[in-house]
């Protein structure tokens, strides 16, 4: 489902803005994410167990995710929907792998994020597109 232009996007160090079901009294609240465009067309990311958006998740296993070039960029976005699942294995090497995308490891705290990660575990969340949507100026 993603084009070249999709996929060159989504290789960048950008966060997804990931969107799930919200509880009754709350409105939906996108939260950044590191993710990964997966060889199979998925989108992954990770996230603590106890997080409430796992939670959410648990319940009505549908997100919609939104990566957009930053701003002094010609405006370029790819927005995707669909089906969820959950996964208790894979977490912990996704953020592995990704940590070198988004962090420097000069900052000691980082390698701190590593290790409570390991000690708590991490769910795979994937998402399974079923409908994309794009703009590029």
């Amino acid at each position: 489902m993603f084009r070249d232009e999709d996929l060159a996007l989504l290789s960048r160090p950008l966060y997804a803005f990931l969107t799930v079901a919200p509880r009754e009294e709350r409105w939906p609240a996108p939260r950044p994410v590191w993710f990964e465009a997966a060889a199979d067309g998925t989108l992954q990311m990770f996230s603590e167990p106890g997080a409430p958006k796992v939670g959410r998740l648990r319940e009505h296993p549908r997100a919609s995710v939104v990566v957009a070039a930053p701003a002094g960029e010609p405006e370029h976005w790819v927005a995707a929907e669909g089906a969820v699942t959950l996964h208790d294995d894979g977490g912990l090497e996704l953020a592995t792998r990704l940590a070198p995308r988004y962090w420097t490891f000069d900052d000691p705290n980082h390698k701190l994020w590593l290790e409570q990660w390991r000690e708590s575990g991490l769910v795979r969340i994937v998402v399974h597109p079923e409908k994309v949507n794009r703009f590029s100026a």
